[in-house]
């Protein structure tokens, strides 16, 4: 049986810095994970050139059922770290929108980067090998490894990510791994997800499928205001993702298609300067012809502005900035970026990530109930919960 100082069980963002930070300090760290390649999420976000951080990152783009938890992590290992790190690399980037920065060229560097650094670092990666079985024995862990092997170490650090895509073979393995050590889960769901509508008002929109626009999308006191986009199956686009986190179902949300525009003031005034155009066409100039088409249609405006009374007009007002609609659900796992929820922050500690009960044992990065917003911030908890952890281990 080979032994270890630090074992990490998942390649990707956290678990990778975890690695590379525990070599820098001498310890002996074996990493594994059952894809065949590292860093998988990393490669396929941002379109491929990876949102590696945003330079807006602080805890009020994060939520856990502790806001604070994620705190002292971030801020000893901030986004100005990692940008040092990427420039250090000589990977060139470039700030897109909201603070989120990409690669210029392919998410493919920092995957890279960070394997280079692991093997600079002394770090010992087994990819295409799952864990069968944790046990404590003494002060340490015993794995039992897909392939037959076992090996020891005397500190277990779980970087297994949530459930979203599971194509890519993400799980629930890390949750299990909690609960097994007696540490509390809260409840999971996607997050950073498209939203879906019943059938019947499925039916009414589907026909605008592939129509985005800017807008500000609200659930409760929470607003986002990004693009949105109309699918085949509902919303999504930016705004509507962002949102999801938030939102639960049996909750409408409320959409302004037109932000920043009095639209009623608008028609008002087209139907005095050209009182001859139809409803739809005026209202072509604040938002896509298909859409105000819909709009103008379902307020039952479909003459000229001239023959459309104020009220109907202040009706087409509240469709455009004061849509409430309520989603059916989401599109799952299967689509979302991140799992909201995971391993119970109370159970650990946040300058450390170690559970507090369980000697040696370590959570980090999308498994620990943490979840940012879109925009680099996942990836940003990803880097600094890993390096927190890699100071410990």
């Amino acid at each position: 049986m080979q032994t270890f100082d630090v074992v990490i069980v998942g390649a990707g963002a956290a678990g990778m810095m975890c690695a590379i930070q525990a070599g820098r300090r001498g310890r002996k760290v074996l990493i594994v994970d059952h894809a065949k390649t590292p860093g998988e999420k990393i490669r396929i976000s941002g379109g491929g050139r990876c949102n590696f951080t945003n330079i807006h990152t602080g805890p009020q783009a994060f939520l856990s059922q502790n806001p604070r938890f994620c705190i002292s992590a971030l801020r000893r290992y901030t986004q100005k770290d990692f940008i040092a790190a990427v420039d250090a690399r000589g990977i060139a980037w470039h700030e897109k929108t909201l603070g989120q920065l990409f690669c210029d060229d392919s998410a493919k560097q920092i995957i890279e980067m960070l394997v280079g650094d692991m093997a600079d670092a002394g770090v010992e990666l087994r990819l295409g090998v799952g864990v069968s079985s944790v046990t404590r024995d003494g002060a340490g862990f015993e794995l039992r490894l897909s392939d037959g092997a076992q090996v020891a170490c005397a500190a277990l650090v779980v970087a297994t990510g949530g459930k979203s895509i599971p194509k890519m073979g993400a799980t629930g393995w890390g949750y299990d791994i909690a609960r097994q050590f007696g540490l509390g889960v809260t409840e999971t769901r996607p997050a950073l997800v498209p939203l879906t509508f019943e059938v019947g008002l499925l039916d009414h929109w589907k026909p605008l499928a592939g129509i985005a626009v800017d807008a500000v999308v609200a659930c409760g006191k929470t607003k986002f205001a990004e693009a949105m986009l109309f699918t085949h199956r509902g919303l999504s686009g930016p705004a509507i993702l962002q949102i999801s986190s938030y939102w639960r179902e049996g909750q409408e949300i409320v959409i302004s298609m037109a932000p920043g525009e009095d639209v009623f003031q608008r028609l008002k005034a087209a139907k005095q300067s050209n009182p001859r155009q139809g409803v739809h066409t005026a209202l072509g100039a604040l938002l896509p012809s298909r859409l105000a088409q819909l709009i103008a249609d379902d307020a039952g405006a479909r003459g000229n502005l001239a023959d459309t009374p104020d009220a109907v007009l202040r009706r087409i007002d509240t469709a455009v900035n004061g849509w409430r609609v309520k989603p059916v659900g989401s599109e799952g796992y299967r689509t979302a970026e991140v799992t909201l929820g995971g391993v119970d922050t109370r159970d650990l500690n946040s300058t450390t990530l170690a559970a507090n009960a369980v000697p040696g044992l370590y959570f980090i990065g999308e498994v620990v109930d943490v979840t940012g917003w879109l925009g680099g911030y996942n990836f940003q908890w990803a880097w600094s919960s890993g390096w927190a952890a890699g100071q410990a281990v």
